[in-house]
């Protein structure tokens, strides 16, 4: 289960919004809004490495996020 508050944060501290975050990954805005609004359960792998990139997140961060 995604920790949907965790990566809210990182967005925030990066100065992105969920939008933003999905133009810079590159994952179109429909499909990020509705994995986010689902709780994140459908991110894939793939997703997860983006957005981590994206937010330069330490692999404690994601696990924390992605994998609690």
């Amino acid at each position: 289960m995604v920790n949907i508050n965790k990566l809210k944060g990182k967005i925030v501290e990066n100065g992105f919004t969920v939008e933003e975050l999905a133009d810079k990954t590159g994952i179109p805005r429909s499909r990020f809004s509705r994995r986010f609004s689902d709780g994140g359960s459908k991110f894939t792998v793939g997703e997860i490495k983006l957005i981590s990139d994206a937010l330069m997140l330490k692999v404690e961060d994601v696990n924390s996020i992605f994998f609690a």
